[in-house]
């Protein structure tokens, strides 16, 4: 499973940061290392509903506060 994470200046600013380090400590919690790729892109083009998130180029907004619940839902959940 491939996430992408936009860490252009919009999501930046909204948290971007935050969102992949919690993602970083997540995958390596729940021994996911071998089977979720975690990357960076800069813009995707949906600025005002950063943090912009893509899993297998499904689009999501995140932000620091909901990573947990994006994760367990969107990313544990199909694995």
């Amino acid at each position: 499973m491939k996430i992408t994470v936009c860490i252009g200046s919009s999501c930046h600013i909204k948290g971007s940061r935050q969102v992949v380090e919690q993602l970083q400590e997540l995958i390596v919690a729940n021994e996911l290392g071998d089977k979720v790729e975690l990357g960076g892109t800069f813009c995707m083009g949906n600025c005002q509903q950063g943090v912009c998130v893509t899993v297998e180029d499904k689009f999501f907004s995140v932000t620091p506060d909901t990573v947990k619940e994006f994760f367990e839902t969107n990313v544990k959940a199909y694995l």
